[in-house]
């Protein structure tokens, strides 16, 4: 699934090729995508056509696309989408599901979906923050993300460490692979309890939680498929600079010892077991 440095490459080609133009036309070729708008297929479509593109804007894993009347086009890619800049004429792509058609000379927006978990709807007054996603949490690229706050949050609570970097309304953007890598740089297994890390150790956990995802960004982000590319149809080269995610049985590069995959969350994590050692259980009270 595209996680932050995805989603915001996506929104910086989105910035530089659709921000300006008219969408003048939208055809929904398929209603799944659209399913979250009440308005239907008909009703989405209409409510964007005629509207100028004013920003590209991210919160965590979505985007949007704020309008010239305050409302927003709204999406998350899911674990294929797609939003691609094209030229007019160019042949349909096999799971295209939305074209935007834009006052641009000979371009067009398209959202190409394989496996339909992503979506896309107006949200109303959205401009500026959608109330859709108000919840969720700033991330570790966003400038105004308070360091401080997260720590102390972090540490107050008893559930692993993975678990928080991937909770969405405590700290946005990071998902398995770069939650991973953070862990594997800061030498912290995923399953330590966030109240079992010093002020220091969580501090070290997420400047390298932003400092993986920034290296990412500079390289286009993760791609192990075709499923993710940016606006252009483009790959990142990320997984080439991988240290953990994905490299079950190769062995560490700082230790040798072979990467451990264990299952998690219906997802895998990857782990040194002598770098980032399995925390101990938490001695239970025995009565006397």
């Amino acid at each position: 699934m595209p996680e932050l440095p995805e989603v915001e490459v996506v929104r910086v080609g989105l910035e530089r090729h659709v921000v300006g133009t008219t969408i003048t036309h939208v055809d929904v070729l398929h209603p799944r995508p659209v399913r979250r708008d009440p308005r239907g297929a008909d009703g989405f479509a209409a409510a964007l056509t005629g509207h100028r593109v004013e920003a590209a804007r991210r919160r965590g894993k979505y985007f949007w696309l704020a309008l010239d009347n305050g409302d927003a086009l709204l999406g998350h890619l899911g674990m294929s989408g797609q939003m691609l800049v094209q030229p007019v004429g160019q042949p349909d792509e096999k799971h295209l599901r939305v074209r935007f058609a834009l006052d641009a000379a000979n371009r067009e927006l398209r959202f190409v979906d394989q496996r339909m978990f992503g979506g896309l709807f107006v949200s109303t007054g959205g401009a500026e923050l959608p109330t859709e996603i108000a919840h969720i949490a700033r991330d570790p690229l966003d400038p105004e993300f308070d360091d401080d706050a997260f720590v102390a949050r972090a540490r107050r609570r008893t559930s692993g460490i993975k678990r928080q970097l991937l909770d969405q309304t405590l700290i946005s953007g990071v998902g398995n692979i770069y939650a991973d890598e953070a862990l594997w740089r800061a030498r912290v297994h995923g399953d330590r309890p966030g109240d079992r890390l010093t002020r220091a150790q969580m501090t070290d956990v997420l400047g390298h939680a932003r400092a993986v995802m920034s290296a990412a960004l500079e390289v286009g982000g993760t791609s192990f498929d075709a499923l993710y590319v940016n606006v252009n149809g483009e790959s990142g080269y990320f997984d080439r600079s991988l240290h953990a995610y994905g490299r079950e049985g190769e062995p560490c590069e700082r230790c040798g010892a072979p990467i451990r995959r264990i299952a998690f969350m219906n997802r895998s994590s990857y782990f040194c077991p002598v770098c980032q050692p399995v925390p101990r259980r938490r001695r239970t009270a025995t009565a006397s």
